[in-house]
Formats: structure tokens, sequence, C-alpha cells
């Protein structure tokens, strides 16, 4: 086993067939203890397990807040004029909310004229209002269904993205170190609970570590950071110095989520979350898509300062944290996020795969030599002198190549993937990214922290409206310079 802590993992759930699916529609699949976990493994699992049937009509596009939004398609004959006030007079009725309304000619009835109708409505008055317009309207239909699974839209939406793994905690899982100690075990779950008890907007509760858990903070501190100058890349390794003057980074001392979460937001946007555990892959990523990392606030067992079968504080306040305070990686991981939303389970595996190889255990080129930025390297002591040896492969990061890479979760990586910069790293994701095929577009708005559907040519034309007033304010800003 390598003496690294394990990577973010997932569990696997699927949503039901039908259209975008709420989180209360999910169904757990099986799962399969192991000794090590991945995002990779856990996205396959919910890329194999079996799907609920689809309901025989499904005729709702979106759902909010017990309102329906819904696209209707219906024919009248242009000799039947006075029908169509009294198919508007419906809408009415059931208090819909129209937000487009067009006509053609019908294809293929040139003396009839189609109808198309995108309306809000109760949800529970749905059936009826369609019937009621097929009582006055020939050849009613929806808009062919768009299936894709129930993603959050703001911020707050992740405190429904919280679906943990208990396969892998101590109390479950015989090979965990902390399995045979109920001291270590109890101590765990009152941890675990601050992060059960979280909701978005509150201070991230501080956790009084004992001095054994210090100590096995510090031991591991101690040695990696010994190791950061020859092996961690430029990044890091001004991100690790400015944690160590502003957020209480240092072997005598366990830094606190809530004042590591304040200096990230400053730095790069990014905000913490405590986490109890291990969570999904879809739910994981979609955190990154809001800058929002899940963190958990747990201690490795002390007998092991070296391993842990799961992620712990240890691995993502030396692996992680660092990384995401610079603003390139940052835009990276959330580019992560975004492109997971909504995305198939195909997709789902592909991005975790990428996120294996990049953000885990990636590697750049920086001086004419090649360095670390993954955090399942940079936590770890024996596999940052691994990837930096002649033992392993090392490939040049191509998106296409790395999203279905086979890999390793049993011993040291006998692949690494390397990227010319950070910089050209983003650049080619985006360009995967655009290959990813999802029935929409999105939007991040960073003022609210919320994602945008970019499903009618309003919402596009705002964004551009947005954009033109950067782009004039960088251009005024330009020509000053250069007067």
């Amino acid at each position: 086993m390598p003496l690294s802590s394990s990577s973010t993992s997932l569990s696997k759930s699927v949503p039901r067939a039908g259209s975008e699916l709420e989180r209360s529609d999910y169904i757990t699949s099986q799962h399969f203890p192991r000794k090590r976990c991945s995002l990779i493994d856990d996205a396959r699992k919910e890329c194999e397990a079996p799907v609920a049937a689809e309901a025989s009509e499904q005729i709702v596009f979106e759902e909010d807040d017990g309102r329906a939004l819904i696209n209707l398609f219906f024919t009248l004959a242009s000799d039947k004029t006075h029908l169509l006030s009294k198919t508007l007079k419906v809408f009415e009725t059931f208090e819909a909310k129209i937000h487009h309304l067009e006509t053609r000619k019908a294809k293929d009835d040139v003396q009839s004229l189609e109808y198309f109708v995108r309306c809000e409505a109760p949800l529970s008055d749905v059936s009826t209002l369609v019937a009621s317009v097929k009582s006055n309207a020939q050849r009613v239909r929806t808009s062919e269904e768009v299936k894709f699974p129930w993603f959050p839209k703001k911020i707050s939406d992740l405190d429904k993205c919280q679906q943990l793994v208990t396969q892998y905690d101590p109390d479950k899982d015989q090979e965990h170190p902390g399995f045979k100690d109920p001291v270590y075990r109890e101590r765990r779950q009152l941890v675990a609970d601050i992060a059960l008890k979280y909701r978005h907007g509150d201070l991230i509760p501080r956790v009084e570590y004992t001095d054994s858990e210090i100590a096995t903070w510090g031991k591991v501190y101690r040695m990696l950071r010994d190791l950061y100058p020859t092996h961690a890349c430029s990044e890091y390794l001004d991100s690790f110095r400015l944690l160590e003057q502003h957020c209480g980074y240092g072997p005598d001392s366990v830094p606190q989520l809530e004042d590591v979460s304040r200096f990230l937001k400053e730095r790069s946007g990014f905000v913490l979350r405590p986490v109890a555990g291990l969570v999904t892959a879809r739910d994981f990523l979609a955190s990154l898509a809001f800058r929002v990392f899940q963190c958990t606030q747990y201690i490795r067992h002390g007998s092991k300062p070296m391993y842990s079968p799961e992620p712990d504080c240890v691995h993502e306040l030396l692996g992680h944290i660092p990384m995401l305070v610079d603003r390139t990686f940052a835009q990276f991981s959330q580019n992560l996020g975004l492109a997971s939303l909504g995305a198939s389970e195909e997709d789902i595996e592909k991005l975790a795969t990428l996120y294996w190889f990049t953000v885990e255990y990636g590697l750049c080129k920086q001086n004419g030599e090649v360095r670390a930025y993954g955090a399942g390297l940079l936590s770890s002591y024996g596999e940052l002198q691994h990837s930096l040896s002649d033992e392993p492969e090392i490939r040049e990061f191509q998106p296409e190549a790395v999203a279905v890479q086979p890999y390793q979760d049993q011993t040291y990586q006998p692949i690494y993937f390397v990227s010319e910069s950070f910089a050209d790293a983003k650049e080619k994701f985006q360009t995967f990214m655009a290959g990813i095929r999802r029935p929409f577009f999105i939007k991040f708005d960073p003022y609210t922290c919320s994602v945008e559907v970019l499903d009618d040519p309003g919402k596009i034309q705002g964004g551009l409206e947005k954009l033109n007033d950067e782009l004039k304010t960088l251009s005024d800003a330009l020509t000053v310079l250069v007067s």
C-alpha cells in the first residue's frame, strides 16, 4: 500500500429516469468494500448501477419549489381563430405564467398554425392543464424530454450534496487502522457531527485537537516540509509560505478550517465546507463548480501517521489547500466542477479520471524540471519521491487520453501525466469540455454564487451584454496605459 492518504472519493447513486431529477429521487447502488477508494471507482459504480424504469409520460421540463416549467406545442386550424382565445384562456385559468409564445405554419398542414408555449404552472395542475389544452387544440405534444440528473443551481443547494459513503469509515472497515480503537472511533464521530450539522452560511466550528492528533499532524508536516523545496511546484511553495504566515500552518498546531477558508476566499474565491467523510463523485465535483472544497476535519489514526485509507485533513490541508490558493489552479478546479453538472454517468467517470491524474496525481514542468502539484503526491512522503524518480512512466497531459487511462489504487502510480503549465492544462481541458454533450449550457455567476442554464436567447443576450461591459473596461484601461 502507498504511504499517501487516498483521494477524495465517492459512492454511487443514480437518478431515476425523467427530466432533471430531484435529490430525493436518487437511489443507491450496492457498494463493494475495497482497501482504497477513488473518484473513478465510484463514478464507474454509478455508471453501472441499474436505472429505474421511465414513466410512461413525462411532460415536466423542470421543477423547482412546487412550480413546473413545461414546453407545449399544439396546432389550431387557421379558420378557427376563436379556439386560440379559448386555448389561451386555459393558461389564465390555471394561473400559468407564459414565458414565451410563438407561431409558425404547421409542417404537415399549411392551412394550420402550430403554437409553441413555454409556461410555468403549479406542478399539481400540470396534467389537468395539458388535458384542457387537448380539449381545444389538435396534436398537442411536449418538447422531446431531456434526461439529466439533478444538480445544484445555487451555492446553498450544496446542503443537499452531502451523500456519504460509510463503507470505509473506522466503524465498518475492518482494515481501517482505527477499527479496533473505540476511543478513536468515538472521536471521529464527534468531529463528523460538526459537518453533518453544518449548513451554508454557518461559520465552520473550531475543533480542539488532542495532543496525539497534533503529534500525528506534526510528524507528517515536518517530513513533507523538508521535501517540498525540491519536489513541489513553485505555486505550491509560494502558497505554502503564505499559509504558514496567515493561517496557522506549522508542525505544532492543526490549522482551523474557518481561518483557512477566509484566506482562500480572499486569494482565489474558493471556500471550505466541512464534510463528515467520503462523498459521492457527483456531489464532490458539483461543489467545485461553486468554488467550494468539501474538507474533512478529522485526523488519521496515530498508529499509521503516513497512511490513511480515506481523505483526512492532513491530506487536504497539506495536499489540496495550497494549490487552491493559486488562481489559475482554482479556475481549473472550478472548470472540472462545472463540466460535471448534469453530465452523464459516462462523462462523470471521465471527469473523475481526469481529477485523479491532475488534481490528485498531476505533474508539471517548471524551469526545465518536473515538479508535483497533485494533492495525493504532496501529502505523501513516499509517493512524492517515487513520482519524480526514474521508476514511473511520464506521459504528456492530453485530456482525451487521460480520461480513459486505467489507474492504479493499490500501490504507487506506474504512470503520471505532466503538463507544460497550469495555463496549458486549463486550455486543453476547456477544449475537452466542449466535447461533453449536455442538452444545455451553463454559466456561473460569481456575484450570486449560482449557475444559470442558458436555455433561451434572452439569457444569452444578457450574458453578452455583461461581457461587453467587462471588455470595454479592459479596453479603456489598456488605452490609458499605452497613451
